[in-house]
């Protein structure tokens, strides 16, 4: 596959029950739970992924002659291919090319790989007319210019069904090896060339293609409770956030209910890193343009930033990582060797440009807030920091459900800083610290930054989804661009040892993704309002409102309603995902309770608040749903 894949369907890979598990049946009458691979996950499934895609494409110039292709990879759980056609495809479209593809698998045709020279690919290209296909041949060239080029090949070339595409593999054997009953075609989008909205505006065909119709299936039922659970639209329903685009698409504003549960958020991520021995920072947001050019940021992610602010004859730069920070922090005084580790924090905003086809909700925006850290330590102190920072990443993201995670240990790439010494030092530390949590990992080889190896790790959410979240990256390069130093036992001056993680990765992508998982019904600890008193009728408001008062004072967030029917404001209380409804009539006077109803565990009886008080403060100290 020439072309990196870009955007993608659904995040990562889901297990998910069919229908037939959710029919009463019993243990034993029951099928096995379908597991819903992704194509990292599996081979076959990434060949036949990617050879539907193929299909899809020779399928579309068939009938649409004229159409020009462009780039058509596999993603996570499905394919894509973007099309420069005349007209707009339509659903009725998408049948008819559905219908061709599964001829064409019918026909069961070779799929085949041919070298070529660069001159042979490009008369070819020329031949057919297709101009996308020779700007990906040109990029390809400019980033190797002694790539080897292959051509895909549909069927043998004397075939009438013959067809080709400018492609690095892999495909299935034959068409026939694509199940038509694991396959569906899903909808149309624009998509820009190259990504860029001064380029034309293609369609974008999306399509899905599993081994068994029973996966297809299961799949479609997690698509559906995915779009349930979209945050974008829980966060306008629930009144969390909005993206105004009269200040520009990307830039996230946080309205009181979502500001509420940001800074619990925010709070416990503060709070579990002082317990852990963190000292908490804060940095400027911009700084002179010469930093970035000194951290390599400005030739590594120019491309990602944005333009610079001109103050006083002097360049200045929005950041677009917070790390440069704290070096200077780091080289602001001289080390001992006795302090180490340094360990700070910081919840610092980041400015990073995408592009605005890119843009999407709470995952994709141009400000965010990293929950960053930085760890300074001599080599010997790798192995137990690194352990400290899994166990932090267990203590947090398990106090919002997420206890299954997907370890992946990026290793040395060819081209690499550091001497191969520490390089050993730091894989092997990663790897024992791996071991010492008792976490199984899978080893990406060659996988790590240039400037040093790396741990990631995927959470898994409530439908099965997994997420990338947690990064902890060992840096070779900032000390030596910094020429950081510390003064050891011997007196020397050796490199410290600069570990970056992130575990939330940032706020706005975090909170997304708890929005899906709990699909905007946020546990009590979180919820933007804890408790809702209802009243009957005015003549309870007094008891109520010194009910709500007693509330307030313990710091509970809980608000009233009254003034409509008894169940209109139950179903208000519920549409607004309130993990608990307090009702008051008269008998909660005379008695001195409140009728009490949990989202969680439903009618629980009558209590008095300060019953209800200690309760609610019970499962905001243990995280719990209540």
């Amino acid at each position: 596959m020439y072309d990196k894949l870009a955007s993608r369907l659904v995040h990562a890979s889901a297990v998910a029950t069919s229908a037939e598990q959710q029919s009463g049946k019993s243990p034993a009458e029951e099928p096995a739970e379908i597991v819903l691979r992704t194509s990292d996950e599996s081979e076959e499934l990434l060949r036949i992924r990617h050879t539907s895609s193929h299909i899809l494409a020779q399928a579309v110039q068939k009938l649409f002659p004229g159409a020009q292709v462009t780039i058509g990879p596999w993603t996570d759980m499905g394919f894509y291919y973007d099309f420069d056609l005349e007209e707009p495809l339509s659903d009725k479209d998408l049948k008819a090319i559905r219908k061709e593809m599964i001829r064409i698998i019918k026909r069961k045709l070779p799929m085949w790989e041919e070298v070529v020279s660069v001159a042979e690919a490009e008369k070819r290209i020329k031949e057919i007319e297709e101009p996308y296909k020779l700007e990906i041949l040109e990029s390809i060239l400019e980033r190797d210019p002694s790539a080897q080029i292959t051509l895909w090949h549909t069927g043998e070339t004397e075939d009438k069904d013959h067809w080709w595409d400018l492609c690095g593999g892999p495909h299935v054997e034959s068409t026939g090896k694509i199940n038509p009953k694991g396959l569906a075609l899903e909808n149309v989008s624009g998509a820009y060339w190259r990504g860029d909205e001064n380029k034309q505006m293609l369609q974008r065909v999306y399509g899905t293609a599993w081994e068994t119709s029973q996966e297809l299936q299961a799949y479609k039922k997690m698509k559906q409770e995915a779009l349930k659970r979209d945050h974008r639209k829980l966060g306008k329903d629930l009144n969390l956030f909005s993206i105004q685009e009269g200040a520009g698409g990307g830039l996230v504003f946080w309205h009181p209910k979502g500001s509420v549960v940001r800074n619990q958020i925010e709070e416990h991520w503060r709070n579990i890193h002082i317990a852990r021995g963190y000292d908490l920072v804060y940095t400027p947001h911009i700084a002179d343009i010469d930093l970035w050019k000194t951290s390599g940021h400005y030739d590594f992610y120019g491309e990602n930033m944005f333009q610079g602010i001109n103050i006083d004859d002097k360049e200045y730069q929005l950041r677009p990582m917070n790390c440069p920070f704290h070096v200077l922090m780091y080289k602001n005084a001289p080390h001992s060797y006795r302090e180490f580790p340094l360990r700070w924090g910081e919840l610092g905003t980041v400015y990073r440009y995408e592009r605005s086809g890119a843009l999407h909700g709470l995952f994709r925006v141009r400000g965010f807030t990293q929950d960053d850290a930085h760890i300074f330590c001599l080599p010997s102190q790798v192995t137990d920091e690194i352990k400290n920072v899994l166990d932090l990443v267990e203590d947090l993201l398990s106090a919002y459900g997420f206890v299954e995670y997907e370890v992946n240990l990026s290793t040395k790439p060819e081209k690499s800083v550091g001497s191969n010494e520490i390089w050993d030092l730091a894989e092997s530390s990663l790897k024992e610290a791996l071991q010492l949590k008792g976490w199984d990992h899978i080893v990406d080889v060659g996988g790590g930054a240039f400037y040093g190896p790396k741990i990631d790790i995927k959470i898994k959410d409530a439908i099965g989804r997994k997420w990338q979240c947690s990064t902890i990256q060992l840096d070779f390069n900032l000390p030596e661009r910094f020429d950081m130093e510390y003064v050891d036992e011997e007196n020397g001056r050796p490199r410290p040892i600069m570990i970056h993680r992130a575990i939330f990765g940032s706020i706005e992508r975090f909170m997304g993704v708890l929005i899906e998982s709990y699909a905007g019904l946020f546990p009590l600890w979180l919820a933007p309002i804890q408790a809702r008193i209802v009243i009957v009728n005015d003549s309870v408001r007094e008891y109520a409102n010194s009910c709500l008062e007693m509330f307030k004072s313990y710091g509970l967030r809980v608000d009233i309603a009254g003034g409509e029917s008894l169940g209109k404001l139950i179903r208000n209380a519920e549409v607004q995902k309130i993990p608990l409804i307090m009702v008051v009539g008269n008998n909660e006077v005379e008695t001195k309770t409140l009728s009490l109803r949990s989202r969680h565990q439903g009618d629980m009886g009558s209590m008095t608040p300060e019953k209800i008080i200690e309760e609610m403060k019970q499962a905001v100290v243990e995280k719990s749903k209540y």
